[in-house]
């Protein structure tokens, strides 16, 4: 949407690669536990995967903080660069109330995310579609549709600085933050089935093939509307054998 009418569009290469860089760390702990069960034996399998998914987790969690304080302290600069390039808006809203309707919108969202999980079951059998699709394409889309729109329109209006920190940063964050989180309250509430950091040859691969292609793209530091073809054509692609993929039990 963004290079419909232009040539080029332009954004920051150190920051665009630093978080392509982060999200092949976090793809690189996925392949870790994946390759790790395929080689170990039986013997060591099932206490071995819920170690290394629980030292991986703090690991990442660790990058993350550390991203954080790369980016708000130590190299904080680089980052006021590329917002520097975009042009100022005033603020709508004075930051208290930003502050209390952020927390506001977050308790509603919790309590809408729970009545569409308990929803899926029927949906499922009712569409007679995947509980796999279910997650990783319908679920998606709806609760990360503000974030979508926010980063079209900004493109649209040529700030491909905060489109990219939006889209990118967003699975980041799930991927060094979320999940590895989880990782670690799963084996606080149930050390009997800790959650671990292994989701399956075909999860890890459609991570891996994401992951290589944004960091393709993103490495000349400017866009075009035939790569957002390219991005558009492999979510298809994914979102298709995402839909033919069997349920598994």
């Amino acid at each position: 949407m963004g290079g419909y009418n232009r040539k080029f569009q332009r954004f920051n290469q150190v920051v665009a690669q630093t978080s392509a860089s982060l999200l092949a760390l976090s793809c690189m702990s996925l392949l870790i536990p994946a390759a790790f069960k395929a080689t170990a034996s039986d013997k060591v399998l099932g206490t071995g995967v819920e170690n290394l998914s629980h030292g991986t987790a703090i690991v990442l969690l660790a990058v993350y903080i550390l991203y954080l304080l790369f980016q708000l302290k130590t190299h904080k600069t680089l980052y006021a660069s590329a917002n520097e390039e975009e042009e100022t808006e005033t603020p709508l809203l004075p930051l208290w109330l930003g502050i209390v309707l952020l927390f506001a919108v977050t308790v509603v969202v919790a309590f809408c995310a729970e009545f569409l999980v308990s929803s899926i079951e029927g949906l499922s059998a009712s569409w007679g579609i995947t509980h796999v699709f279910i997650g990783l394409v319908l679920l998606p889309i709806v609760g990360n549709a503000a974030e979508h729109v926010t980063a079209v329109s900004v493109a649209m209006k040529n700030k491909m600085d905060l489109a990219i920190g939006v889209a990118i940063g967003s699975s980041m964050q799930i991927a060094l933050f979320v999940s590895p989180l989880m990782v670690i309250i799963g084996w606080g509430i149930n050390p009997a089935t800790p959650m671990t950091l292994f989701f399956g040859t075909f999860e890890t691969a459609v991570m891996f093939i994401s992951v290589l292609i944004v960091n393709y793209l993103i490495q000349d530091g400017e866009s075009n509307w035939l790569e957002g073809v390219m991005l558009l054509s492999t979510y298809a692609i994914v979102a298709i054998a995402i839909f033919y993929l069997p349920e598994q039990q």
